[in-house]
């Protein structure tokens, strides 16, 4: 472990107010969204599409780097480039997915724990010939009735843990992704308590694992209410909540945090970073990991068809734009329109 270059790595991935965009999903969760808009599911217009966005002029303005999914890594563009060494050359980190999604946890109604740790060490190794600076896990938390357990939380974190120790072995950065879930009716107070649980079981794990905090990423879910609370807080509120949250669980050393959208709209998830920024006085940088949230306007606009490329590539440039002005605090909704 060279601690050297994984904080020069995390420290790039998070500065100038640039983000992540994130293009790591399953086949399965790119199936559902071609299938809803009416898109051949196929390996090749899977590599089309993630061409047409890494492509974008100008995307290395606003974005640091993208998490790549393990078809996509191993892929071309289309003038023949592998996505890595394209993304080098524009001055994008290239990242990889590496956890194999949440599964049922065994005598734990409801709840689930990620898989991937098998072989994970060889895996790394070959990730890293392919070109990956940094990785990403994510693990899934969800709130309901009598849920979630300690025993959920705690298996999640000590999964994370022991993927994060095992990325900064070959000088990978960690991506940590304690998501928990917007799904439900709780309000957001309780969505605060629970957010303050699993952040502070995860950075008591990664550190009885030896894990460089100087070396990590902390990607988590915002403070808000469930998705169908009868009352949804206000951007301050979730701007409050959630700063006090990191100011009570992450350390100084992180060199900073990559929120995930989590299901929240386009600009709702601008807007909250935005506020986030505004009043963060904490010394890590706080920015942008996003996947639905920047791309799937994109997406809809791209509809399978390569000569829609080039008005595709103005809304996720656009996306990305604002997205990075949310990572200073100077976004607004009113940009929306223009």
């Amino acid at each position: 472990m060279d601690i050297k270059i994984l904080n020069q790595t995390a420290v790039q991935m998070v500065a100038n107010s640039k983000g992540i965009l994130a293009i790591d999903e399953s086949h399965g969760t790119i199936q559902k969204r071609f299938d809803s808009l009416g898109i051949e599911v196929n390996e090749e217009n899977r590599r089309s599409y993630r061409d047409m966005l890494l492509t974008t002029n100008s995307l290395s303005n606003y974005i640091s780097g993208a998490i790549l999914f393990d078809e996509t890594i191993r892929q071309k563009t289309s003038q023949g480039k592998s996505f890595p060494d394209y993304l080098n050359e524009i001055g994008i980190i290239p990242g990889i997915k590496v956890d194999t999604g949440a599964k049922p946890f065994s005598c734990h109604e409801n709840e689930m724990i990620t898989e991937g740790l098998d072989n994970l060490p060889q895996r790394m190794e070959e990730y890293r010939t392919l070109g990956a600076k940094f990785a990403k896990w994510r693990a899934v938390i969800t709130i309901g009735k009598n849920i979630p357990s300690n025993a959920c939380m705690i298996a999640n974190a000590h999964a994370l843990a022991r993927y994060a120790s095992i990325c900064q072995d070959v000088n990978i950065v960690p991506i940590v992704e304690p998501e928990v879930l917007m799904d439900g009716s709780h309000d957001i107070n309780k969505c605060f308590e629970v957010t303050n649980i699993a952040q502070s079981i995860l950075f008591e794990a990664l550190d009885k694992l030896n894990v460089d905090f100087s070396g990590v990423i902390l990607k988590p879910n915002m403070v808000t209410s469930g998705s169908s609370c009868k009352t949804q807080a206000s951007t301050e509120e979730i701007a409050e909540l959630t700063v006090k949250c990191l100011g009570n669980n992450v350390p100084k050393k992180i060199p900073g945090i990559t929120f995930l959208s989590g299901g929240q709209s386009d600009s709702s998830a601008s807007n909250n970073l935005s506020n986030i920024n505004k009043i963060n006085t904490n010394p890590w940088k706080v920015t942008f990991s996003y996947g639905r949230a920047l791309q799937l306007e994109a997406m809809k606009k791209w509809s399978g068809d390569n000569k829609n490329n080039a008005e595709a590539q103005k809304i996720i440039g656009n996306r990305a734009y604002l997205n990075s002005l949310a990572a200073s605090g100077k976004y607004s909704l009113a940009m929306e329109s223009n």
